[in-house]
């Protein structure tokens, strides 16, 4: 138990934690280490698409969802927010007796760290639902446990992560991006996609994943047409190998303008780059016009991290 969690005034009444997306703005993957893991040059940059985690006292642990893909996110211990719940009240030795309702609105198994997001919504509307008051950096302990994308939601802005993506170097940002997302028709399996990552690198030189400077630099100086000609993400060959129909996707947003293409993560998600608000407009139009996708959302980068917006 942490020594600040003694006498810590706990929140009387709901607790909800607005918590951002993610684009991977470069994804660097080595090939995987003797753990199975794949070491990641990971450039994380939080978009403004959010979940919201409200947490409730209640008898014992509970999940609700709702919001689009909420029949997708299992409602048991399995789910992410559950573990993140659970993990908190081992370590200050307090019954996990906690309603958690999830308001999705981050794309479900999109590659945009939903389920990371609502894991790191629900450590946090916890700990101030229970006054357990942790220190950040053991929320982050937490985070990195749970899984790799998670340290980055509760972080936000923009960062390297390396290792598996969870050891972060916050990195400065000089201005806004604009985005459009394209939502696909379903999701894809993160585990299988680096699968078939795996498939067609096997027999290649794989090399060492490395953070590029051009980005860094396109990043901290606000230059949307610099940061374009940077983005890069090596998982991408896989997610359009198990799903064809993407790269029409990615086609429709490039010929309606959009400076920049590329799937978000592991997919299914492809996000588009764009010059600004109304180039965003012309091209989430223009994408859903296309048919290759069954919604176009527009939204800004960078984004801050999990913030409690209601404490009741």
């Amino acid at each position: 138990m942490s020594d600040t969690s003694q006498g810590a005034a706990a929140a009387p009444g709901p607790v909800t934690v607005r918590v951002p997306a993610k684009v991977n703005v470069q994804l660097a993957v080595g090939a995987p280490r003797p753990d199975g893991f794949h070491p990641l040059a990971n450039v994380f940059l939080a978009v403004g698409l959010y979940d919201e985690v409200t947490a409730t006292p209640a008898p014992e642990l509970r999940i609700t969802c709702t919001g689009p893909g909420s029949d997708q996110v299992p409602l048991d211990r399995t789910n992410l927010a559950a573990r993140a719940a659970l993990a908190l009240a081992e370590l200050h030795g307090l019954a996990p007796g906690v309603h958690l309702h999830i308001a999705k609105d981050i794309p479900v198994a999109g590659g945009m760290a939903g389920g990371s997001a609502d894991a790191a919504g629900a450590l946090l509307a916890c700990d101030t639902l229970w006054g357990t008051r942790t220190p950040y950096a053991q929320l982050l302990d937490i985070c990195a446990e749970l899984g790799s994308d998670v340290p980055f939601s509760l972080v936000g802005g923009a960062a390297l992560g390396v290792g598996r993506g969870e050891l972060l170097t916050p990195w400065q940002v000089g201005g806004e991006f604009h985005w459009v997302f394209a939502v696909a028709d379903g999701g894809l399996s993160t585990p299988a996609v680096y699968r078939e990552f795996d498939r067609l690198a096997s027999g290649t030189d794989v090399p060492e994943p490395a953070a590029s400077d051009a980005l860094r630099t396109a990043l901290r100086t606000g230059d949307a047409t610099a940061l374009a000609a940077t983005l890069t993400n090596d998982l991408q060959p896989a997610a359009l190998s198990l799903r064809p129909s993407l790269t029409a996707t990615l086609t429709a947003g490039t010929e309606a303008g959009a400076l920049a293409a590329l799937v978000s993560g592991s997919g299914p998600t492809t996000a588009f780059l764009v010059k600004d608000a109304e180039a965003a407009g012309r091209v989430a139009e223009s994408l859903l016009a296309s048919g290759t996708c069954v919604a176009a959302r527009p939204a800004v980068s960078p984004a801050p991290g999990a913030t409690v917006v209601v404490k009741g």
